[in-house]
């Protein structure tokens, strides 16, 4: 019997070992197309709906434009959403991000809420190795769903962007922002740049806030990344370097681990040509270790690295 229930077990782990996130892929990059992986999921919002994404400071002009996300923003009826920057610059303020949000044509395509105009609140963490709880713009609280819409790139800090980073730097407001970079220390923008931490409690910290945000919205969360004009800059930067790497596509995943590590898979094995170059993103990325987020978060639980890639036709 003992050894019955030792085979059993084994069993199990091997079956949940096995178990894979379904990542949904397609090489168009439209309004439509856009919609189409988000239906794929077969996951219907429920009540006031936040789209989360990336206003993208003036001056850049890689980040995802109102009229490719225009349409899915209406399909979702949702809102968009973003928190002030932690830096300087035009976003670092609620009325100049306003300006800003404005001058890229945001708010002509819906409702934009700085969640965190009006303060802050602080979320729970399950993990409290770095970060004892998430602080977020206050606003969060108005909604029962997210679409995390990310622009899938490189970044100086964290090596690359995607669906963790706009979970857990993106949602965070000002304050929470200086809280995840530098790790716990300080809770003030103005003391961040003085108070940063080693690069994997970083990275570990966002991969902490990010769990933290989704069991928020009690898993009422999809993700998706756009993969287009990868610099191996952010958004956040006002004179981000000219993509090398060409377009891929859109990939969508209720799970944000698998959905970050194929977007890794996909710029790691893809075969440069003259025109066509990962390299420079590969560089960024590994300067950063800034794959280590997805093998953190995986570790705490909030998603799987073992993904299967399903092709929309």
């Amino acid at each position: 019997m003992k050894k019955l229930l030792t085979i059993a077990i084994a069993m199990m782990a091997a079956a949940g070992a096995m178990a894979q996130s379904k990542v949904y892929f397609t090489k168009e990059i439209t309004p439509e197309s856009l919609v189409k992986v988000y239906k794929a999921l077969g996951v219907e919002p429920t009540g006031r709906v936040a789209v989360k994404i990336s206003t993208g400071e003036p001056g850049g002009h890689n980040y995802l434009k109102p009229t490719l996300i225009r349409n899915l923003v209406d399909e979702v009826k949702g809102t968009i959403v973003e928190c002030n920057t932690a830096y300087g610059g035009r976003r670092s303020t609620s009325a100049e991000h306003r300006k800003a949000i404005h001058e890229h044509g945001f708010d002509s395509i819906a409702r934009v809420d700085i969640m965190d105009e009006e303060g802050n609140m602080n979320i729970p963490v399950k993990d409290t190795t770095h970060i004892k709880y998430d602080i977020v713009g206050s606003h969060l609280a108005n909604y029962d769903f997210m679409v995390n819409l990310a622009h899938f790139k490189g970044h100086a800090m964290g090596g690359f962007g995607g669906v963790l980073k706009n979970a857990s730097i993106g949602v965070a407001s000002a304050d929470g922002k200086a809280y995840i970079h530098s790790a716990g220390k300080v809770q003030s923008p103005k003391e961040l740049w003085q108070n940063l931490p080693a690069q994997d409690y970083f990275l570990e910290s966002m991969a902490a806030a990010a769990q933290g945000v989704h069991d928020y919205m009690n898993g009422r969360v999809v993700y998706i990344n756009v993969m287009n004009n990868m610099s191996v800059d952010c958004d956040c930067d006002s004179h981000p370097a000219d993509p090398k790497m060409k377009d891929v596509g859109i990939l969508a995943s209720t799970d944000p681990v698998a959905l970050d590590k194929a977007c890794l898979d996909i710029v790691f094995n893809h075969k440069a040509t003259p025109g066509d170059d990962n390299k420079p993103l590969i560089e960024r990325i590994n300067r950063q270790h800034g794959t280590y987020i997805v093998d953190y978060a995986e570790r705490i639980g909030l998603g799987s690295k073992n993904y299967e890639i399903v092709e929309l036709k």
